[in-house]
């Protein structure tokens, strides 16, 4: 009997999936070029949340965020959680997991979960660095980050203990990058908005095809774009030569990302282990790298929810899929490489019918044809709730229309999202709506995390006693908190006195 094949996942952080299954792209993607050569590329897969913890939670998971209540970076699942690691562990397989994994609860900064607790609070305060493009380094230099151990060590693993397994093996590999540096100058509780590579990566990158992205005026903006750029220290001006150079190193930095890829694959095939072993290669979200002047993610457009999906194996054909996809769908696609059943009620549907259409094609009719995805954490000052189904996205918010303009972007005519069909075609914003609905109650999930974010701060605050007023003043916005600390914090107090129903979170 033939060995159940062996699965090789590497994810890394903030990769743009429109950069990949590109014939005349930006940048050199050597490693995901050979994997577009052999394998299928999913052109329209998306993050169920585009934000680290959250979208890892939902991977992880297999369930969408509203049903494990991971809100944001500080809240993922519990440690334990039987994720699909676990269930492969189950069914057989040699588990080995490495590098990033962040998708339990209790971990990112502080900081981090205060902005997205009070993201209903009457205040808009800087809580990011300046993107900030930095060359180190010279035209040698190929090991700009630290991520790099993970890779020598996923190498390491395969040769010394993965060629020697007779069973099936999972080896996990989760590398940061291209995610931003951390920027030290920000604080004791910096963020991460130092697009940082050298000269080497920059290498890689067509500066021809390096497009200054188009922003609509700030007066013109909606109103929660406006509260993201802001909050995110991108509404002062920037340079044309600042918005090229933070796209290019970002762009330099997914190269890096790829020759980890590279050296990782290299490595199954020196053992000779790749033709019954699957890889798989995906991120968590993407990058906005100055799009609709903002940068990072936390947001629905397509450089921030749109993500890469590759994958080679034995039998897998070279093909493009436009059909959507989503981060959930892995959790079903791995327990059917193991041949093992899928635990109920996951969210998501198995790739397989893509994958193996021979053996599972009559099941692409179950397939649904939409992806859902959501968001509540920092940098913005509510809900959202995204539907991607044929060309069109919409994009709800909040308690939905009747309180704030919904988006609606048709991406067949308008992939870069600039012209906003809210308000010309309430027909179909009507659909859109209805169908969202019908698969989330998103106004009352806007309001549970309302409520969730309400007790946290209230307990947090009151977890600190007298060092309240120090620490709070400190936190990523202490810039714009330092103007006016008392008005700052007469908002948080009028924003306690708020109503929050009765939900009781620990």
């Amino acid at each position: 009997t033939q060995q159940k094949p062996n699965i090789v996942f590497v994810i890394c952080d903030s990769m743009d999936g429109r950069l990949v299954g590109n014939k005349d792209n930006v940048v050199k993607l050597p490693a995901l070029d050979g994997m577009t050569k052999n394998g299928v590329v999913f052109r329209n897969t998306y993050s169920n949340n585009p934000i680290c913890c959250p979208s890892r939670s939902a991977l992880w998971s297999g369930l969408h965020t509203h049903i494990t209540q991971s809100w944001n970076n500080h809240k993922g699942l519990p440690s334990g959680y039987p994720t699909w690691a676990v269930k492969l562990q189950e069914a057989g397989y040699t588990t080995e997991i490495m590098g990033k994994t962040d998708y339990t609860s209790g971990h990112h900064t502080v900081s981090n979960r205060v902005e997205a607790w009070t993201r209903a609070v009457n205040f808009t305060l800087r809580q990011e660095g300046r993107p900030t493009p930095l060359l180190v380094g010279n035209s040698s230099t190929k090991r700009v980050s630290r991520d790099w151990r993970f890779a020598d060590k996923a190498v390491e693993w395969l040769k010394e203990t993965g060629a020697k397994l007779e069973g099936p093996f999972l080896l996990y590999v989760g590398i940061n990058l291209p995610h931003p540096y951390s920027t030290p100058e920000e604080g004791e509780n910096a963020g991460a908005s130092t697009f940082k590579t050298s000269p080497y990566w920059l290498d890689f990158v067509d500066k021809s095809k390096v497009t200054i992205p188009q922003w609509i005026p700030m007066n013109e903006m909606h109103s929660v774009d406006f509260y993201d750029s802001k909050v995110k220290n991108c509404t002062s001006n920037f340079t044309r030569d600042e918005i090229f150079n933070v796209r290019q190193y970002y762009y330099a930095m997914c190269a890096e990302t790829d020759a980890m890829l590279g050296q990782i694959m290299d490595g199954l095939r020196e053992i000779g282990k790749d033709k019954n072993s699957y890889v798989f290669f995906s991120s968590d979200h993407g990058e906005m790298a100055m799009e609709h002047r903002q940068f990072y993610k936390m947001t629905m457009y397509e450089a921030s929810s749109h993500v890469p999906l590759v994958v080679t194996g034995p039998g897998v054909p070279n093909h493009q899929i436009d059909d959507v996809a989503q981060l959930i769908d892995l959790f079903p696609t791995f327990m059917d490489i193991a041949e093992a059943v899928h635990p109920p009620g996951l969210n998501g549907t198995s790739l397989m019918p893509f994958l193996q259409p021979h053996v599972y094609g009559k099941n692409l009719e179950e397939r649904p044809d939409y992806v859902l995805s959501q968001y509540h954490g920092c940098n913005v000052n509510m809900s959202s709730f995204m539907l991607r189904t044929g060309n069109y996205k919409y994009v709800a918010y909040g308690n939905g229309p009747s309180e704030i303009q919904p988006h609606l972007f048709d991406l067949s005519q308008d992939p870069d999202e600039l012209h906003d069909l809210g308000s010309a075609k309430k027909d179909i914003v009507e659909q859109m709506d209805e169908k969202l609905r019908s698969l989330i109650d998103y106004p009352s999930v806007s309001r549970e995390v309302d409520a969730y974010n309400r007790a946290s701060f209230q307990k947090w605050r009151s977890s600190l006693g007298k060092q309240y007023e120090h620490t709070v003043a400190n936190l990523r916005w202490w810039m714009d908190w330092q103007k006016d600390p008392e008005g700052n914090q007469a908002y948080i107090d009028q924003w306690l006195k708020q109503s929050s129903g009765n939900l009781d979170y620990d």
